[in-house]
């Protein structure tokens, strides 16, 4: 084995986003992280979304969309009528 090459090993305190810190060790100095086991959705049973780069918001303005255009009539349905307009104005003229 070569001598010197490998990083030298800590023991650190992990902090969470929720206050939450416990001992572990790293070859990092520190480590801060968004969730553990004390607000993680799976060991809590609470669903929580963690939502930082806005992926549900666009997901849900995406499907918005979607079901706003198939809500649009497709264009032989408004072809249809519009000639059945003209068709009853055409009768209410004569």
């Amino acid at each position: 084995m070569k001598q010197q090459i490998h990083p030298t090993y800590h023991q650190i305190t992990v902090t969470c986003a929720c206050g939450n810190s416990f001992e572990t060790g790293s070859t990092k100095d520190e480590l801060r992280v968004e969730l553990c086991n004390q607000c993680h959705p799976f060991y809590t049973g609470k669903q929580k979304f963690v939502d930082t780069a806005r992926r549900v918001e666009k997901f849900e303005e995406k499907l918005a969309k979607a079901q706003a255009k198939t809500a649009v009539r497709s264009k032989k349905d408004k072809r249809a009528a519009k000639a059945a307009n003209k068709k009853a104005k055409a009768d209410e003229t004569k």
